[in-house]
């Protein structure tokens, strides 16, 4: 097997796993916020936002800063940092003993970890360019897959458990991710035809290109669509005439539905953009989204729900893996960790921003009215993705001599073969 895919198949085990541990607990934030003494509705809702949003608030500062010490010190030491560190944060968040205490424990996650990030750079760095849309959609989901199963096990969970013993659980999971990368993941090899490149020099770099500058800016807008509703998702289907004993598991199967869909879209929307090019793509993909948003106040059963997130799944299939790797090709190896990095601050911000958001809108509209607010960030990034970008294919840029990509991998190969031994 090409060590390529290696590293891809044995990344995307491990960010399965670690993503069905996180998973199990996101969409049951609110009730964690609940379980630690937070009693009144509209402080839960507020308190739900800010939780929410506490792990991007470090990491879209350390995103950055972790990505460019990948392409110091190899991307692989990076994806281990991630994957314990999250380890260790569920810990100590499951021993949380307030709400404040969560907070903390929530920032410092966002702090340590960046598994997603670290792993999506060594992906990256170790794929053919004209496998990249493949590999980034393959890799998307892994944590697609993970958001189908924890949703549902975490509800089940939920109904008969108690909230921390989930986050112990989720460590457990992500610690023995972290274990199967450091036995079985090589770190890519690569020719630098120039010195380490500085957090200053990549942030220069990514915003002195178009491609790359309005691509960060979209990312931005479609992640804070996405994280706007996802702390009151819980909240907005409690609002639903549900039988309370069943209140977790309908939650976590609706809101796992989405990953169901994105698992399918991913790898397809992926080599469509690698044969079809970008803009039509990405333009179908976004006004799907914004009408999935909008539909969500459309029905008053929570069962007709499971359709509309499964549209809005494979929608989301579409987007931010469609980025990556428009990215991940416009980028030279020698600067991909810290770029990617960048591109993974500007995902979080958005994660930042979208909650923060949501808590302040609360104070005015209810859980309802944030859906459609989801919709129209989703049109006024259509309507930006539309004036911005140029319809073309994102390969026409690397004329590749596909016997040379052999040659180099078999050279790659060798070179871990001879380190081995």
């Amino acid at each position: 097997m090409e060590f390529w895919r290696k590293n891809l198949y044995s990344i995307w085990i491990a960010q399965f796993f670690a993503m069905v541990g996180m998973s199990m607990v996101i969409p049951f934030l609110p009730f964690y916020v609940r379980e630690l003494g937070v009693t009144d509705p509209k402080e839960i809702e507020q308190w739900s936002g800010l939780v929410f949003a506490g792990p991007f608030i470090l990491s879209f500062v350390m995103t950055p800063i972790w990505g460019t010490l990948g392409d110091k010190f190899g991307k692989k030491p990076m994806v281990l940092r991630a994957i314990f560190g999250l380890a260790i944060s569920q810990l100590l968040i499951g021993l949380s003993p307030n709400v404040f205490w969560l907070f903390i424990f929530r920032m410092f996650q966002g702090g340590i970890s960046g598994f997603i990030a670290a792993s999506l750079a060594l992906v990256s760095a170790s794929t053919p360019k004209e496998n990249s849309g493949y590999a980034i959609g393959i890799l998307q989901t892994s944590i697609s897959a993970g958001t189908v199963i924890g949703p549902v096990l975490g509800g089940f969970l939920a109904d008969v458990t108690s909230h921390s013993n989930i986050f112990f659980i989720t460590a457990i999971i992500c610690f023995f991710s972290g274990v199967l990368v450091y036995l079985n993941v090589k770190e890519p090899v690569i020719i630098k035809k120039h010195q380490n490149f500085t957090l200053f020099e990549n942030f220069q770099f990514a915003f002195s290109q178009k491609k790359i500058f309005y691509s960060l800016l979209s990312i931005t807008l479609v992640t804070m669509s996405i994280s706007l509703a996802q702390p009151v998702f819980a909240l907005f289907i409690e609002s639903f005439d549900i039988e309370l004993i069943y209140r977790g598991t309908i939650t976590g199967s609706i809101f796992g539905i989405t990953g169901v869909f994105t698992v399918i879209a991913a790898p397809w929307w992926g080599k469509r953009v690698d044969r079809k090019g970008y803009k039509k793509n990405i333009l179908i993909a976004m006004s799907g989204a914004a009408i999935a948003y909008f539909l969500h106040n459309v029905f008053s059963n929570v069962f007709y729900l499971y359709p509309v997130r499964a549209f809005l799944g494979f929608c989301v299939g579409g987007l931010i893996p469609v980025f990556y790797a428009y990215i991940s090709k416009n980028v030279p190896d020698e600067r991909k960790s810290g770029i990617m990095g960048f591109a993974s601050s500007f995902t979080l911000f958005g994660n930042l921003i979208g909650p923060l958001f949501c808590t302040a809108l609360l104070y005015k509209l209810n859980v309802h009215h944030i859906f459609l607010i989801s919709g129209i960030i989703m049109c006024i990034n259509t309507i930006f993705t539309y004036i911005n970008f140029s319809d073309y294919k994102l390969n026409q840029f690397f004329r590749i001599d596909k016997s040379k990509l052999k040659e180099k991998d078999k050279a790659a190969s060798e070179i871990y073969e001879e380190t081995e031994s």
